[in-house]
């Protein structure tokens, strides 16, 4: 199994992007130049040496150094031992509205992100239970099985987003029943789903699903993201507020009560997030500490080989080919002149 220790680090790859774009600047600005003074071919034997297959060669040099500095800082590791580990907890499936809506920022940044930062900050303390994903809008599907692997989650959450499922609307009732789903159908307790949603739409099967959901031993919890006076739709692409049909401002409020209702089908608790993360997490904490555990063996790898030292030594190649590649290529006469030296 291949895993990066600090996958936070790879968000740096996408400054390639911008080395790649700052690259195309330069070449166009030179070009330009060029024509400007005349005629490309001829002006280019004015410049003595100049060469732009150097100059290509040393911003891919620069290029492939970065990209392999990037792995080396996310430290690539292959698992070289697995053990079976045997622990007590609690399968939870984490079911998260990704709808446009989510992106309202009554909560700050957004409520999207507040909502993957509450879920983050559970998986630091949930230490011997599963955790599963569920992402849902219009439709809801399973993002990543149970597993006690938290780092893999959390790579899975980083990847969330509301372009992932392009049927827009609230499907609560949808989500329950995948998270339902994801559990061992043979067990009748020690399951745990925490839905994290605005509501915004109203389901009408949400509660018929929650109650049978609860049938099958699955407690269930929601999360309410927003506010009820509600605030303006984003437009990703314009960064306008959204408008409806008469050129009115879509507004997505916060609907409680559904909410509310499901967490009573499901014998669950209800908490509002806006500014107090720490105290819904510990509510959710307490809430899946006090129910009965079960004994479960997962094969694990324990041990980790890295290989960042490998990257390091390729990108440091790499800088120093580039650093000693000169910028214009040698006229045959100097070379000549510095091998009779």
């Amino acid at each position: 199994m291949l895993r990066f220790q600090h996958s936070e680090y790879l968000w740096a790859l996408a400054l390639l992007l911008v080395l790649q774009l700052a690259f195309i600047s330069v070449s166009w600005w030179k070009r330009r130049s060029i024509r400007r003074l005349g005629d490309p071919a001829l002006v280019e034997q004015l410049f003595q040496g100049y060469s732009r297959r150097l100059f290509v060669l040393k911003f891919l040099l620069l290029f492939l150094a970065f990209f392999f500095g990037v792995i080396a800082l996310a430290n690539l590791q292959k698992g070289s031992r697995m053990e079976k580990i045997t622990r007590k907890g609690v399968d939870v499936v984490i079911a998260l509205d990704v709808s446009k809506s989510m992106l309202a920022s009554d909560i700050k940044p957004d409520r999207l992100t507040r909502a993957k930062q509450l879920i983050s900050k559970l998986m630091d303390k949930l230490d011997n239970d599963r955790i599963g994903l569920v992402v849902f809008a219009g439709n809801a599907y399973l993002q990543m099985p149970l597993t006690i692997d938290y780092s893999a989650a959390k790579m899975y959450l980083g990847t969330v987003n509301p372009d992932m499922i392009p049927t827009q609307g609230t499907a609560i009732s949808q989500a329950i029943q995948v998270s339902n789903d994801a559990f061992n159908k043979k067990e009748r307790k020690h399951k745990s789903l925490i839905l994290i949603s605005d509501g915004e739409d109203h389901d009408e099967g949400s509660l018929a699903k929650a109650r049978a959901a609860f049938e099958d031993g699955v407690v269930i919890n929601t999360i309410g993201i927003g506010s009820p006076t509600g605030a303006p739709l984003p437009d990703p692409e314009t960064g306008a507020n959204k408008k409806d049909k008469d050129g009115n401002i879509i507004i997505s409020k916060l609907n409680e009560t559904e909410l509310k209702s499901v967490a009573a089908a499901g014998k669950g608790i209800y908490e509002h997030l806006d500014n107090n993360t720490e105290e819904v997490v510990n509510s959710l904490v307490n809430k899946i500490d006090s129910m009965e555990q079960k004994e479960f063996g997962e094969n694990i790898f324990t041990d980790y080989n890295s290989f960042f030292h490998y990257f390091i030594a390729i990108c440091l190649l790499l800088l120093v080919a580039e650093f000693f590649i000169p910028e214009v290529k040698r006229r045959k006469e100097e070379v000549v002149t510095l091998i009779k030296e």
